[in-house]
């Protein structure tokens, strides 16, 4: 006997509440979720509704997942729609100044980046 099993390790869904959409992202965010993203992409543009990205369940996320979130906000913006990111996690937000476009989300705090040899040599003037 053989059993079929189907190991799902992260999805993107989209929830439609009235007012806004809400893009539910959970788990491993990578180019397995192509279609996923796509789809919730297009449904989001359609209701023309502020969007919220919520990444607080991804525990992971490469560099296809961040260019979802870099096209959402940027399509969604084109479109004139709100688009915002709901509690990040570090695995996103490292990620997004890793790839120094953490600046599309204006709401994002970012990390403090100690820079020691500037601390070190005072400039003088």
């Amino acid at each position: 006997m053989t059993a079929s099993r189907t190991t799902t390790t992260g999805g993107i869904t989209l929830f439609e509440q009235p007012d806004t959409s809400v893009v539910d992202m959970w788990g491993e965010i990578d180019v397995a979720l192509r279609s996923e993203a796509s789809a919730a992409l297009a449904n989001a543009l359609d209701r023309d509704v502020p969007v919220v990205i919520d990444t607080s369940k991804v525990t992971f996320m490469d560099s296809t997942g961040i260019a979802f979130l870099v096209q959402f906000y940027t399509i969604g913006s084109e479109e004139g729609l709100q688009v915002s990111l709901r509690n990040p996690p570090t695995v996103v937000t490292d990620v997004l100044e890793m790839l120094g476009v953490i600046d599309i989300f204006p709401s994002l705090p970012h990390h403090q980046v100690e820079h020691p040899v500037e601390d070190r040599h005072p400039s003088t003037v």
